[in-house]
């Protein structure tokens, strides 16, 4: 089963991005911050991270560059979920290596629809 690692501080927004991406067969891992994706991520690497960009300790940015520098996760496909909407925001997201760059508020269906595009082309 195609496994996927959810890291959002906001409790509500996780358990429905976990509940919708269970709902399309997914095994989901959810964490409340970035430590815990960071470590989650190299402990078992996931097919596919999604990461909240403003949580405390470490941003979503920054789990992103650390999951792309260490050659274990380096291929391990981000996207990231966040309220950050400016342009700058969208460039430093994809600047430290995310495939995707979802705005809150979000449709659930959409985020699943972006997970499995993301997926196909990294299966491709």
């Amino acid at each position: 089963m195609t496994a996927i690692l959810i890291a959002d501080d906001d409790p509500d927004i996780r358990d429905l991005v976990a509940f919708k991406l269970e709902q399309a067969g997914y095994d989901v891992r959810a964490v409340d911050n970035g430590l815990a994706a960071l470590s989650a991520a190299r402990e078992n690497p996931p097919d596919l991270a999604v990461l909240d960009v403003m949580m405390p300790g470490m941003s979503g940015v920054d789990v992103c560059r650390e999951l792309y520098a260490n050659p274990a996760t380096a291929t391990l496909p981000v996207i990231l979920l966040t309220a950050r909407a400016q342009e700058g925001d969208v460039e430093v997201g994809f600047g430290a290596g995310a495939v995707d760059y979802v705005i809150k508020p979000f449709s659930p269906r959409e985020l699943v629809r972006r997970v499995e595009a993301v997926l196909a082309r990294t299966r491709a």
